[in-house]
């Protein structure tokens, strides 16, 4: 009975190590991918593509617009041209770019670029010189709406300079420098202002052109001081004509503020080289007659020998800017001076009078180097004369 039982335990014992070890196996198997289901029909979630949208170009007026765009250039009817563009473009703008569109706005293009040839011709110099800057008003305002500000503006901006330039040949170099340069004055800045203004109307929303305007402006600076220059410095005009000319100019240049535009730090930067140079040849001037007068000295006091020729001196020298000249005078008609001392303070003061005329910051060391110079030689002979 012992043995009975003893092999019924040990037979359960073998059957539930064998269900161990078959159960251990399968739980270290790998497990197979799950394989998703992929549907083989190619139809089942391809979605249907849309059919396309069609644009309605039937319309009688987009149907017509290529033969009315060639009439109206034709005709020069350009805001009239520009219209029926705007027009097309406000229809097609919330529309699809189909084939149909593509085919019009191909036919459309190819008469833009007509008009555009048109208004580039019609801002040539040739075309629209005499009318002033008004005469581009049309072709500018079209260009502009057309999407091309920056052509307009150049195209224009060339115009004028042109203009300019022909105003300024026209004028005839007659009679005295100051009177010519009055009139070079008056009409080249007459033209400068007329055009910044036309440009401020024509070019108003498009506040990028404006530092083409500046650009265009010291260009056209330049070619009126080299007109300015050739007349006044280049024919070795007297420093007091130079001065008047330069002043002439300057007072022409600050009408310019009115509308914004100050170009007179450009205008002495332009004149700075020429007016260093005349002061420069002056003062070698009066370097010479003063060193001429200076060998022929005697240092003797000067008589006048009238009254009359007395007082005359004195205007010259109060006009001068010496008012003190009669603490210099003697008893009838003396002068307590040589005249080589009086000569020299008439033409030293003269040279700075007219130099300050001239004036500007740049050409603050040129003037006072010169003067230095001037009185350093009459110093210079005093000294040797005391010796």
């Amino acid at each position: 009975k012992i043995k009975k039982e003893w092999l019924e335990v040990l037979e359960e014992t073998k059957k539930n190590k064998v269900l161990n070890e078959k159960c251990k196996k399968e739980e270290e198997a790998p497990r197979s991918p799950v394989v998703p289901d992929i549907s083989t029909n190619p139809f089942k979630d391809e979605e249907m593509p849309d059919e396309e949208e069609e644009v309605d170009l039937s319309l009688e007026w987009i149907q017509e617009l290529p033969e009315d765009l060639d009439v109206c250039i034709a005709q020069r009817n350009f805001e009239g041209a520009v219209d029926l563009l705007n027009k097309l473009n406000s229809y097609l703008e919330d529309k699809p770019l189909t084939h149909s569109v593509k085919e019009l706005k191909a036919k459309v293009d190819e008469r833009v670029r007509q008009l555009t040839d048109v208004l580039v011709f019609e801002l040539s110099p040739d075309r629209s010189l005499r009318g002033g800057p008004k005469a581009t008003r049309r072709a500018v305002s079209q260009l502009v709406r057309l999407g091309q500000s920056t052509k307009a503006c150049e195209l224009f901006l060339k115009n004028r300079a042109a203009a300019v330039h022909t105003a300024i040949r026209q004028l005839r170099i007659e009679g005295a420098t100051l009177l010519y340069i009055h009139k070079l004055c008056n009409v080249f800045f007459t033209s400068l202002l007329e055009t910044a203004k036309e440009f401020e109307m024509d070019f108003a929303g498009n506040n990028g052109c404006y530092s083409a305007f500046i650009v265009w402006s010291r260009t056209a600076l330049k070619m009126f001081v080299d007109a300015f220059s050739k007349q006044v410095f280049d024919s070795k005009e007297s420093l007091s004509t130079a001065a008047e000319c330069v002043k002439v100019a300057k007072e022409h240049c600050k009408q310019l503020s009115e509308i914004g535009l100050d170009l007179t730090f450009i205008l002495h930067a332009l004149l700075v080289k020429d007016i260093k140079a005349a002061l420069h040849s002056y003062k070698d001037i009066i370097i010479e007659a003063t060193k001429h007068r200076n060998s022929e000295e005697m240092w003797r006091k000067m008589n006048l020998m009238t009254p009359e020729a007395l007082g005359k001196l004195k205007e010259e020298m109060k006009n001068c800017g010496v008012s003190n000249f009669d603490h210099y005078t003697g008893d009838d008609c003396w002068v307590n001076l040589s005249y080589t001392i009086v000569a020299f303070t008439k033409q030293t003061m003269a040279f700075l009078e007219e130099a300050l005329k001239l004036y500007f910051p740049e050409l603050h060391m040129v003037l006072l180097e010169s003067l230095m110079e001037i009185i350093l030689v009459a110093v210079q002979h005093v000294d040797y004369s005391l010796r």
